[in-house]
């Protein structure tokens, strides 16, 4: 019963999802606000419904009711129950049905926000958001429903892809899905901008927490998604350049430009035809991203649907939606007037730079990803377009993007002045090139791009904080107040300021990790308990080899020694598990953590009874990849709490409401 009421709810939100993406479009046409309050309490309803819907799936799931196609499928009794409910994402009808709930999460927090927007622009942004959630309703409900029963249901179901029985599972899809699904927002907002004639600073205020907030999950969830594939793929890298990974990529490229231009349209009213397109743009990655992965034109951990059917329905909706809003945005453009003027060599000039090299990027990557899939549709010929491709494109333009941040953080509004933010950063240079030094004095024989790579990491990390401290303690304040006076200018900067700061140093730490993982070192050998191999600095013995049993799975087991200058400073544990369901064997890695490197042993089954094939590896540096992403993701949310962007759009559109109502006064 239980599950049949979650069908229901399903369906409600359904038909819930296209009455409000109706009657509020009707009010903003007739002008009539009681039409447009219908959007929040429908919006807030539908989430109810879609909630209502995947507690029943995941209760079906916990209980093992093997009578549901979905959960015979993905789940088996003796599964732990962490993965009984992570486990509800794990597969396609499932995730499906996390990604709704998320564009219900999304709209609800919208219809709770009207304090602070016009009304028709509220209106008009949830109608749009519920047009989204009833063409992915709909999908669900025709093609992938989690809520099939079966005839004659076994006592036992086929148990979850062991891949995907690991703790990254419950936190790297959601992370990933806030991201793609937030991007809805600013998509919506900004076709609400068109429908409305709205499109201003104010409007661009509006959209920028929003997309700070997609913003901040989609590069904790890329950040997450590389630490699990590091981990429990085996590979022993972080990112293999693999067409699911760059979906992932694509719209956070495009997001982060949307960020910056919505930045320059706030501050000068400038940008505004970009801005709205970069943010039509960002939610079409996201509904590519989705295409990719599952409409079955590629094979991966990742993708799980192989349905083309399923494919051309999403095909169908992302043809609908962003030709939509491209014809939208076509029959608007020529309305909008052009904003402030501002100087080459200014803060928005840097920006507008950062932009066309963040676009680049996005659209070399679309480009390497997209290429090979079309040419093997059109022609049937398989090419592959990997690493050395996009080492070759991406990699050249990211470096000169990251040299110039610090100069763009140090330029004035409107009108800069080069030379004195090259003087600002005096310190940062000195620091980048001390370390260039240092490496190539001490690894001479190492490659020539990390070193290169670790100095900029290093001049990104100090620039980044060089406008604070030029903030702060200016001569100016040291004369008139001293060390106080400097303080209390440090204190009284804006958070958004910090987060910046703080977003830019992320990128310069996981610079550092990326070119120290260089100096590494690999052994791949095959070891019996009582062998030894040196890898980097330290030594490692495998003791001992022994079987375990877990709930679901058998595992062999080895007991790893790690010793530095003939010191035991610690062990770790790598295991290959087999699940007999599946009849599928995971390798599950033993990493020791030590000085930001880390070790990294992985085994197999040998050949010869009693011993097992294992790869050894040294990565120094590595852990700073994912700290970088952490202390990214630490600044999006300081930025996000600038009081400002909570009191600013309200007073903005209070002040830009009354200045409409003199006139008529």
């Amino acid at each position: 019963m239980i599950v049949e009421t979650g069908h229901f709810a399903l369906i409600l939100a359904l038909a819930l999802a296209c009455l409000n993406a109706i009657v509020p479009l009707w009010g903003v046409a007739t002008r009539d606000s009681r039409l447009m309050g219908v959007a929040p309490t429908a919006a807030l309803a539908g989430f109810g419904f879609v909630a209502l819907s995947y507690a029943a799936l995941t209760y079906a799931h916990i209980t093992s009711d093997f009578s549901l196609v979905n959960v015979y499928e993905n789940s088996a009794s003796a599964k732990p129950l962490i993965y009984k409910i992570t486990g509800v994402w794990g597969n396609h009808e499932g995730s499906m049905l996390l990604w709704v709930l998320i564009l219900a999460v999304f709209a609800a927090a919208v219809a709770l926000s009207a304090r602070s927007m016009p009304q028709d622009l509220h209106a008009a942004v949830l109608a749009v958001q519920s047009w989204i959630s009833a063409a992915f309703l709909l999908f669900i409900l025709l093609t992938s429903d989690p809520f099939v029963r079966m005839a004659n249901p076994p006592i036992e179901g086929q148990d979850l892809n062991p891949l995907l029985q690991d703790p990254g599972l419950a936190i790297h899809p959601p992370l990933l899905y806030l991201g793609y699904v937030g991007l809805s927002i600013t998509f919506a907002f900004a076709a609400g901008a068109l429908i409305c004639g709205r499109i201003d600073g104010v409007w661009a205020r509006l959209v920028r927490p929003w997309t700070l907030i997609a913003w901040i999950f989609l590069t904790l969830g890329i950040a997450m998604g590389s630490y699990w594939a590091y981990y429990t793929l085996g590979w022993g890298g972080f990112w293999f350049w693999d067409p699911v990974e760059n979906a992932s990529l694509m719209p956070w490229l495009a997001a982060t430009a949307l960020l910056h231009s919505a930045t320059v349209m706030e501050k000068r009213e400038a940008l505004k035809v970009w801005t709205i397109f970069l943010a039509i743009l960002a939610f079409s990655l996201s509904l590519i991203g989705t295409f990719i992965v599952r409409s079955g034109v590629l094979t991966s951990v990742h993708s799980f649907a192989n349905d083309p059917q399923r494919g051309e329905f999403i095909l169908a909706i992302l043809v609908f939606f962003i030709g939509g809003a491209l014809l939208l945005f076509a029959l608007r453009a020529n309305t909008l007037k052009p904003g402030g003027f501002f100087a080459p060599v200014s803060r928005e000039g840097a920006l507008v730079l950062n932009n066309l090299v963040l676009t680049t990027c996005c659209a070399t990557v679309f480009v390497g990803t997209l290429y090979p899939l079309a040419l093997q549709s059109f022609t049937g010929e398989k090419i592959s377009v990997g690493a050395p491709f996009f080492n070759a494109t991406v990699v050249p333009l990211f470096l000169p993007l990251v040299l110039l941040m610090p100069v763009g953080q140090n330029l004035a509004w409107k009108r800069g002045d080069f030379l004195g933010a090259a003087q600002r950063l005096y310190f940062a240079l000195l620091c980048g090139l001390a370390m260039v030094l240092v490496l190539a004095g001490w690894h001479h024989n190492g490659p020539l791009t990390s070193i290169i790579v670790s100095g900029l990491g290093v001049y990104v990390i100090v620039g980044a904080f060089a406008e604070i401290v030029s903030r702060s303690f200016s001569r100016i304040a040291l004369v008139k107040g001293g060390i106080a006076q400097a303080w209390r200018h440090a204190t009284g900067l804006p958070l958004s300021t910090y987060g910046t700061a703080l977003a830019h140093a992320g990128i310069g730490v996981s610079l550092l990790g990326l070119a120290g993982t260089s100096w590494g070192a690999e052994k791949v050998l095959t070891m019996k308990p009582g062998d030894s191999a040196i890898v980097g600095p330290y030594q490692l013995t495998l003791t001992s080899l022994v079987s375990e049993t877990g709930p679901n799975f058998t595992a062999k087991v080895g007991h790893v020694v790690i010793r530095s200058d003939g010191r035991e400073i610690a062990a770790i544990n790598p295991a290959v598990r087999f699940y007999p369901t599946r009849q599928m064997s995971r390798a599950e890695a033993g990493i020791k953590t030590l000085n930001l490197g880390q070790v990294y042993v992985g085994i197999s089954d040998g050949v010869k009874p009693g011993t097992v094939d294992a790869r050894l590896y040294w990565k120094p540096l590595v852990t700073l990849i994912w700290i970088g992403a952490l202390v990214m993701g630490f600044g999006g949310l300081l930025s996000l709490s600038d009081r400002r962007l909570r009191i600013g759009v309200a007073h903005r559109f209070r002040k830009f409401a009354g200045a409409q109502q003199a006139p008529a006064e």
